[in-house]
């Protein structure tokens, strides 16, 4: 497989769900629930999802395909690839009308990545990755290398985090490692995505992440 050229195609497919986000990000939404008051999803994830299932299928008939809102292609043969798909990485964000939201894919050969993409199409950010080939942010300046940064230690860090869906009912969540951190940090942000937080953290913007309960689909992409 060329992992550049299998990475081109998903950004290709990946800017196409952006339009389905973008044209939602500005319209009126129906907002439905998931799991929980706090677990949103819209008709936007929906045809977002439906959009790059087809298009992947279409792309790489072999591959399964497993998305967040239930969408699942179990390919031809025995192919070790699958897809882990995000329609819309910050559906809150995107319902509430705050530009961090990301289409999120990510391709792994049994258990190890191979190629991550990440669009913020509000944004209009693109971050890329194909193993053995590094990590790139395309905006409208051009394409430039991904560099983390070398922060010394945790009081000149910013750090990111997310909280589970279920913190409201469960008893494991991260809020006391919030309290203790908050102490001992330059800074700490909750963008509201996984995906992008993980992206930040690549590009050097942020210093590092952690969150508890994450999905596939939340952070395959980011951890390449």
């Amino acid at each position: 497989m060329n992992l550049t050229e299998t990475m081109q195609t998903a950004v290709t497919i990946a800017r196409a769900a952006g339009e389905i986000l973008l044209e939602g990000y500005y319209a009126q939404k129906t907002i439905d629930l998931k799991t929980s008051a706090i677990d949103l999803v819209t008709e936007y994830d929906r045809q977002s999802e439906a959009l790059l299932v087809a298009q992947l299928h279409e792309a790489f008939p072999e591959h399964r395909l497993i998305g967040e809102e239930g969408a699942a292609v179990a390919g031809q043969g025995s192919s070790p690839y699958v897809w882990y798909i995000d329609p819309i990485d910050g559906t809150t964000n995107f319902a509430h009308g705050i530009p961090f939201c990301a289409v999120s894919l990510a391709l792994f050969a049994n258990d190890t990545p191979l190629v991550g993409v990440i669009y913020n199409p509000v944004l209009d950010e693109c971050f890329t990755a194909a193993a053995g080939f590094g990590a790139h942010v395309t905006t409208a300046r051009g394409t430039a290398p991904l560099r983390v940064t070398e922060a010394p230690d945790l009081r000149h860090s910013v750090i990111a985090t997310g909280f589970p869906y279920d913190r409201h009912e469960s008893e494991l969540d991260n809020v006391a490692q919030v309290s203790a951190f908050i102490k001992r940090v330059q800074g700490i942000r909750r963008i509201g995505s996984a995906a992008l937080d993980l992206a930040y953290v690549a590009a050097g913007r942020m210093d590092g992440y952690w969150e508890y309960k994450t999905k596939m689909w939340d952070v395959g992409a980011g951890v390449l």
